[in-house]
C-alpha cells in the first residue's frame, strides 16, 4: 500500500498521479476520502491524548488526597465520565483508522515518473525487438490447429473433465512442456543466480492481501474451503515467493534476494469471457516459471532492468522472435509503478502476445506485508522494493514454438536449446 503519510502530506501529487493512471479525484474520493479520514482520526486521537492526560492528572490528585485525607468522590466521579468518553473516542477512532486502512488497501501504486502517460495499452512505447518473425512460405496455422492435428493438444476431452478453459497434452506435448519448464529452471539457477523454491500452492487471504491480489481482485481467484479454514489457490508464484519473508528485517548485505519457482497457476479469468476463448492463451490452470526479487530502493530499476534480460535470455536461447515494451500509465496493474512487456511472435496469429511481464512494484507491496532491511547496523528498518516476473509463461512458450516451428508438412521444429531435455528430439510429427 501507499505510505499513508506521504499521501496525506501531498496530496496534490497523489491526485496528479493517479490520474496519470486514469483516475480522477471522483473516481478516488468515491470509495472515501482519505484525507478527510485522516484529519478525522487525528483530532478524534488529539480529543482522547487530551482527556487522558487529564485523567493522568486527576489520577495523581486522587492519590494525594487519599494520603492526606481529603475527599475525592467529586473527582472520581467527574473522572468516571471522562472515562466513558474516552471509550467512546477510542471506538470512534478505531472505526476511522479501520475505514481509512481499507481505503489504502484500494488505492493503487504510483507510476515512476519514467512510466509514460496514457490511457490504455495504445499508449504502450516499445523499446526493443529482437529477431525477425520466420518466412513460412505457407499460411500459418494457430497453435490449437496444430497442436490437435498432431495429436498433443485437446481441448474437447480437457472440457468434458473440468469445462471450458483447459487443455490436456498428450505425448510430446507434454513432453514439451516439461522440458521447458527443466530448460528454464536450469537457466536461472545456474546461470542467472536465482534460488529455486517450491512453495505452497494454497496461501491464506492475508498472503494475498500482502500481495495486493485482495481485497481488489477477489473474483479473479479460485477459493477452497476445509472445514473452518479457506484457502485460495495461487495465480502466481509471485503470491508465496513474495510472502517468504512477510514480518521479518533482513540485513542490507542479503539484498538482493532473488528467487525462481515453477508452479501450476490458477486464475478464474473474470471478467474476460469472450476473449482468447481459443486455445491456451487464457487457461485457468496453466505452468509458469516466476522470479521474484527484493532488493533495496537504489536499486530497484536497475533490478528490473535486470530481470528483463533475464526473461529475454529465455526466448533468445529458444530462437523465437520477440519485442519489449514499456507498459503506459493506463495498462500497468494495479501493484505495479513500472511493468515491462515482453511479447513473443505468434505467426497464427499475426501478432505479438505477452509472454512475460516484469514490474518493479516498489515498496507497495512490502508496506502490506511489512517485509524491511536494516540498511546498516543500528539504522532504522526501510521497506524494501519488490519486482516480479515471468521468466516465461510455460504454456506462451509452447505456443510460440509450435506457431514459430510449423513446418509446411504439419511437423514442429524442436528448438535446438531444448532437444537435451528430449532424448534429442529434433521435430514432433
Amino acid at each position: 500500500m501507499l505510505d499513508l503519510r506521504f499521501v496525506v502530506e501531498n496530496r496534490d501529487r497523489v491526485v496528479e498521479m493517479l490520474g496519470r493512471r486514469g483516475l480522477s479525484v471522483d473516481a478516488i474520493l468515491a470509495a472515501g476520502d482519505p484525507w478527510a479520514l485522516d484529519a478525522e482520526r487525528r483530532s478524534v486521537l488529539q480529543k482522547v491524548e487530551q482527556l487522558r492526560h487529564r485523567q493522568r492528572l486527576a489520577g495523581e490528585e486522587i492519590a494525594r488526597r487519599g494520603k492526606a485525607g481529603q475527599d475525592a468522590s467529586e473527582l472520581k466521579a467527574d473522572m468516571k465520565g471522562v472515562a466513558e468518553e474516552v471509550k467512546a473516542l477510542d471506538g470512534r477512532l478505531q472505526d476511522a483508522e479501520a475505514r481509512l486502512g481499507q481505503l489504502m488497501l484500494v488505492l493503487p501504486n504510483l507510476p515512476d515518473p519514467s512510466v509514460p502517460v496514457g490511457p490504455d495499452a495504445s499508449a504502450n512505447q516499445e523499446v526493443r525487438r529482437v529477431g525477425e518473425p520466420p518466412q513460412l512460405g505457407f499460411t500459418p496455422k494457430a497453435h490449437w490447429d496444430i497442436g490437435t492435428r498432431l495429436g498433443i493438444l485437446d481441448f474437447d476431452r480437457a472440457a468434458k473433465i473440468s469445462g471450458a478453459r483447459f487443455a490436456v497434452y498428450f505425448g510430446a506435448g507434454a513432453r514439451l512442456e516439461r522440458a521447458l519448464i527443466q530448460f528454464m529452471l536450469d537457466l536461472h539457477t545456474k546461470e542467472r543466480g536465482y534460488r529455486e523454491v517450491i512453495p505452497p500452492y494454497l496461501v491464506t487471504a492475508e498472503t494475498l492481501l500482502g500481495t495486493g491480489q485482495l481485497p481488489k481482485f477477489e473474483a479473479d481467484l479460485f477459493k477452497t474451503r476445509a472445514g473452518e479454514k479457506d484457502l485460495y489457490l495461487i495465480p502466481t508464484a509471485e503470491v508465496p515467493l513474495t510472502a517468504l519473508h512477510r514480518d521479518e528485517i533482513l540485513e542490507a548485505a542479503d539484498l538482493p534476494r532473488r528467487y525462481v519457482a515453477f508452479t501450476p497457476c490458477f486464475r478464474s479469468e473474470a471478467g474476460s469471457y469472450g476473449k482468447d476463448v481459443r486455445g491456451l492463451i487464457r487457461q485457468h490452470q496453466f505452468h509458469k516459471v516466476e522470479l521474484v526479487k527484493l532488493t533495496t530502493p537504489e536499486t530497484s530499476l536497475a533490478e528490473l532492468d535486470s530481470m528483463v534480460a533475464d526473461a529475454e535470455e529465455v526466448l533468445k536461447r529458444l530462437g523465437l522472435p520477440y519485442r519489449v515494451v514499456v507498459l503506459c500509465t493506463g495498462d500497468m496493474g494495479f501493484w505495479s509503478a513500472k511493468t515491462y512487456d515482453i511479447e513473443v511472435w505468434l505467426p497464427g496469429q499475426a501478432l505479438y502476445r505477452e509472454i512475460s511481464s516484469c514490474s518493479s512494484c516498489t515498496d507497495y507491496q512490502a508496506r502490506r506485508s511489512s517485509i524491511r532491511y536494516r540498511p546498516a547496523p543500528k539504522e532504522k528498518p526501510r521497506y524494501v522494493h519488490t519486482l516480479n516476473g515471468s521468466g516465461l509463461a510455460v504454456g506462451r512458450t509452447l505456443i510460440a514454438i509450435l506457431e514459430n516451428g510449423q513446418q509446411a508438412d504439419g511437423s514442429v521444429v524442436v528448438p535446438s536449446a531444448l532437444r537435451p531435455y528430449m532424448d534429442g528430439l529434433e521435430r514432433i510429427v
